[in-house]
């Protein structure tokens, strides 16, 4: 399964953000501490041009610590880039990025021009919440749902930080399957894109892996069933998701499940580790290497017959 979702402003936003990043010091980029490789967008590398990039790993206060602190130091360890972990109450820290910023691009400082620096992130992952904070008054347009920015926006903050909004841009296909359910998880992607109780299911296979504690707390389960829809069904089940005769209304069950995950009433949780994505990229490395194999042979095979 991939996913495409490319509305038209998204691809608008992707030619004006490459017209203007030369008018840019500091990329800041928008993911979430739940799922920063899957919200992390590819198309912000391609972008950037080099510029230093500030990661902020945003809305920490769902996510959990420990593998957050991994993240972190996973892209600290990066060239040019830099991460912290925060959320909308860290009036303090959000405070200091611009100065942050402004350690990224000292000659920019140095100089006593304002820092200029573009916001970027896909939907939803608290881009327009964060500038109100930065700026100190409600300027940009916020609501719980994707892809309400959807044009491009230049702010001046209160320390002096030229900030330019754009829209949250989706790449135009997300290969990867995990990603996918996480992004629509999350509510990154409108719950329209995948079909609504798929998402649910895989959400219930993943606390049924990670996070088993969490549903036994929550839902009072006796026995944790063994496949995911099980989960799914039990949660129906125990909150009354019912339809007549008994069955369990799966489209409400999933509806609760996703909901009560996206508000944080299942625990601080995170949907990916650094491991898991290390071994992804050194096996789609290989495939890579095996792919250049086939058809390096199957050039020299047809060279040879030619050849005859």
């Amino acid at each position: 399964m991939s996913i495409n979702w490319f509305p038209g402003h998204m691809h608008k936003a992707r030619k004006e953000i490459a017209k203007v990043m030369d008018e840019v010091d500091v990329i800041i980029e928008v993911l979430d501490a739940r799922l920063p490789q899957s919200s992390e967008n590819p198309l912000v590398n391609t972008l950037r041009k080099g510029k230093p990039a500030l990661k902020l790993l945003n809305k920490s206060d769902l996510a959990d610590d420990k593998k957050t602190q991994e993240w972190i130091d996973y892209f600290n360890s990066l060239p040019d880039t830099r991460a912290i972990s925060l959320d909308h109450t860290q009036k303090k820290l959000i405070n200091r990025i611009a100065e942050i910023c402004k350690q990224m691009a000292p000659s920019r400082s140095e100089s006593g021009r304002p820092v200029r620096a573009m916001i970027m992130g896909i939907p939803n992952v608290g881009k327009s919440t964060l500038i109100n904070a930065l700026l100190g008054k409600k300027i940009a347009k916020v609501g719980n749902e994707p892809a309400v920015t959807k044009s491009q926006t230049r702010f001046t903050t209160r320390n002096g930080m030229a900030l330019s909004d754009t829209p949250g841009i989706l790449w135009p296909k997300i290969e990867d399957v995990d990603s996918g359910y996480r992004l629509a998880a999350s509510g990154a992607i409108k719950d329209t894109a995948i079909e609504h109780e798929d998402v649910a299911i895989f959400a219930a296979g993943f606390m049924r892996d990670d996070y088993p504690d969490r549903l036994v707390e929550r839902f009072k389960f006796k026995e944790m069933p063994e496949l995911a829809e099980g989960v799914l069904d039990e949660i129906g089940r125990r909150r009354g998701c019912l339809r007549p005769g008994g069955v369990v209304d799966r489209n409400k069950a999933s509806t609760l499940l996703l909901n009560e995950i996206r508000s944080g009433k299942l625990g601080k949780l995170s949907f990916e580790t650094v491991l898991e994505w290390e071994e992804k990229r050194r096996i789609a490395e290989q495939e890579r290497l095996e792919q250049e194999r086939l058809e390096a042979e199957a050039q020299a095979a047809a060279e040879k017959e030619g050849s005859k």
